[in-house]
């Protein structure tokens, strides 16, 4: 087992919070129970589609995407007091630049609760070039910066909230095995 791969709890409410921010890139979630609970709020991403969908009611917030929320969680947890618990739900990536960012913004960890829900996507960095490549399904990619066959390795860095991308082919040139699909 790898000490570095995260390690991912079921989504439970913290009973010892105040008050709960739920954040989440994907759409189903969190499960209906979850919004009848007080002192719970939901922000979402997904698709808005003008004059399409009714705006979210009471404790749900939609973004139209990822950065536009954060952009909201970095002004909210500037202004917020001691009590709240954040919830972050959904792709690994996601968990990890919401953790990054509620720590940059003063929550210590046991205030933050990351849930792994979506795809088995990965975003890797290439070390040899330094590009993040984003939903990574298999175990040799190809980097678009560097054109090199990657390796996707368990090695997860929360720093960069990637897994690490090293040259399959540095010691044999042209060797490169069968790509398999990531768990």
């Amino acid at each position: 087992m790898n000490k570095s791969r995260p390690i991912y709890a079921p989504f439970r409410l913290d009973v010892t919070g105040r008050a709960h921010l739920i954040i989440t890139d994907q759409p189903e979630f969190p499960p209906a129970a979850e919004l009848a609970v007080p002192h719970v709020e939901i922000w979402v991403v997904k698709t808005i589609l003008p004059g399409v969908q009714a705006p979210p009611a009471g404790n749900v917030l939609a973004f139209r995407a990822v950065p536009h929320l954060f952009a909201h969680l970095r002004h909210r947890l500037g202004q917020e007091a001691i009590g709240l618990r954040l919830y972050a739900a959904g792709t690994e990536a996601f968990l990890w630049d919401a953790h990054n960012l509620a720590i940059g913004c003063g929550l210590g960890a046991g205030e933050i609760h990351l849930t792994r829900i979506g795809a088995p996507e990965r975003r890797v960095y290439c070390t040899h070039c330094q590009t993040m490549i984003e939903g990574a399904r298999m175990t040799i990619i190809t980097c678009p910066g560097c054109g090199a066959s990657l390796f996707v390795r368990d090695h997860f860095s929360r720093r960069l909230a990637a897994f690490m991308g090293v040259k399959v082919d540095a010691e044999v040139p042209g060797d490169i095995p069968v790509p398999e699909m990531l768990t």
